[in-house]
């Protein structure tokens, strides 16, 4: 089995050693060494952070989905996401001037411009369920504001030393804790998670889990260690509620549109009064000359 390992085609084997390393290709390629336990477990953290990076390009996907199919953003907040949005970009920056592998934070490049988008959705769609009766403008000037100071904040990140980027970093764990609050809270109150994507919320709990494991591995940075630690116990929590009030909201808008119908059908109609109308007999008119009666032609 080892002949075929160590002949395996020039891509095949560049492309192992760019994941793994030339060691861990060696050992666990070529050799088929599986009791060297560094190298599988610097594997896997490889193939989890590849995994986690793809997984993080689509991850928000449904949530930007629901929002523009729906053309409402009821139910998530927008503190919530400017908070998460800043607290993804952030990240990226600490972990790119500090020239991390890429394996260990590339999907917050992904998370950070899907994020910017969905903030901006919610900003032009109404938060909130719109009346039958009442239309919502579009606030383009706004979506415009918001967008020209995202792109600002981005360049005042790359442009900051390494060294003022490691007291923001460290600031990501309030920022990860309130950017959740506002969402938890607003779905406690409302007993709904709105148009808040399922699917998001499990795949983040399983990033931070995968995280976890893979920057104890490669990176051994305890401020993203407990960044990440501090993301999943929020995110378990917005799990949590996905949990309690799944299908309320198919119940709510099945009732408000029930509602809306009654209130469109019923119209106020006067009670219809009786007239009598009383015709008087007719009197024998003139007779003529002739003897026979008067009688009109009608053209």
């Amino acid at each position: 089995m080892t002949t075929i390992t160590r002949n395996l085609p020039w891509f095949v084997k560049d492309l192992g050693v760019s994941i793994v390393g030339q060691k861990c290709y060696v050992s666990l390629v070529e050799n088929l060494d599986l009791s060297d336990v560094e190298c599988i477990k610097y594997s896997l953290s490889k193939g989890l952070g590849l995994g986690i990076v793809v997984g993080g390009s689509i991850m928000k996907v449904p949530q930007f989905l629901l929002i523009v199919n729906a053309r409402s953003a009821r139910g998530l907040s927008l503190p919530a996401y400017v908070l998460e949005t800043l607290s993804y970009a952030i990240t990226l920056a600490y972990s790119y001037r500090n020239e991390f592998p890429f394996s260990t934070y590339g999907e917050n490049l992904f998370l950070t411009i899907q994020n910017a988008i969905i903030t901006l959705l919610i900003i032009y769609y109404p938060s909130s369920t719109p009346r039958l009766t009442r239309a919502h403008a579009p606030t383009t000037g706004r979506v415009a504001v918001a967008a020209i100071f995202m792109i600002l904040a981005g360049l005042a990140l790359v442009s900051l030393p390494r060294s003022a980027l490691a007291p923001l970093q460290l600031a990501t764990l309030p920022l990860s804790l309130f950017s959740k609050l506002p969402q938890i809270l607003q779905n406690h109150r409302a007993k709904s998670t709105g148009q808040l994507s399922a699917f998001a919320v499990i795949a983040q709990i399983g990033g931070c889990l995968a995280r976890l494991f893979t920057t104890a591995t490669e990176v051994g940075d305890p401020l993203v260690s407990a960044g990440f630690a501090l993301a999943l116990v929020l995110n378990c929590v917005l799990g949590l509620q996905m949990w309690m009030y799944w299908g309320k909201d198919e119940r709510e808008d099945f009732g408000r549109i029930g509602v809306a119908v009654e209130e469109k059908q019923v119209s106020w109609q006067p009670e219809a009064q009786k007239v009598e109308v009383i015709i008087p007999p007719q009197s024998p008119g003139p007779k003529h000359p002739s003897g026979r009666k008067w009688a009109r032609k009608v053209d």
